[in-house]
């Protein structure tokens, strides 16, 4: 399995606070050993090696992670604790997911 962390620089040249808070996450919780490569999405640049993966992938959203399986299938995650679960089999609990959802989806409310 290989994994790729794609990162997005904006606009104005700072990191996205997403992509900030899941690398210091990912660093937090001992998992960037398993990460093989960080590529760098930059706004600025559009053949930029994350620009490009996002377009194939059609990904509109940063951070994402692409993982590889050994038959040369990639999936693509944009939510971290999917990701989490999945891929590096850590628990996580339902309020969390909840949390992230309600976090990156801002036009989401309670009922």
């Amino acid at each position: 399995m290989r994994i790729t962390l794609v990162k997005k620089i904006k606009a104005d040249g700072s990191l996205c606070r997403k992509c900030a808070e899941v690398t210091e996450r990912l660093e937090r919780e001992g998992h960037m050993g398993r990460i093989d490569q960080v590529l760098i999405a930059d706004e600025r640049d559009p053949q930029s090696p994350g620009m490009l993966l996002a377009r194939e992938y059609r990904v509109e959203r940063a951070p994402f992670f692409l993982v590889e399986d050994d038959g040369g299938e990639t999936r693509v995650y944009t939510v971290y604790l999917q990701f989490l679960k999945e891929v590096l089999q850590q628990q996580t609990s339902e309020a969390e997911e909840a949390t992230e959802i309600l976090r990156d989806n801002p036009d989401l409310d309670f009922l």
